[in-house]
């Protein structure tokens, strides 16, 4: 039972709908069957996000200049 993006081609919700073989697919704000089925995302299990990459001495910007962040 895949759930799938839409939006409402009459009054703009878009909204998430599990899709089983009985479903009518329909707005749940205004009933509407004027749907556009959107890209959809892929979720994963990892919930930190990667860490950034390394970057010279004085690339992040610090207003105190170049080693005054203290990173290595």
């Amino acid at each position: 039972m895949p759930i799938y993006e839409y939006q409402c081609e009459d009054c703009g919700n878009e909204f998430e709908l599990l899709v089983r073989s009985d479903t009518r697919l329909a707005c749940p704000s205004c009933d509407s069957t004027q749907l556009e089925k959107q890209l959809s995302v892929f979720a994963t299990a990892e919930s930190t996000p990667a860490p950034a990459p390394f970057a010279p001495c004085g690339a992040c910007g610090n207003p105190d200049g170049p080693g005054a962040c203290g990173m290595p």
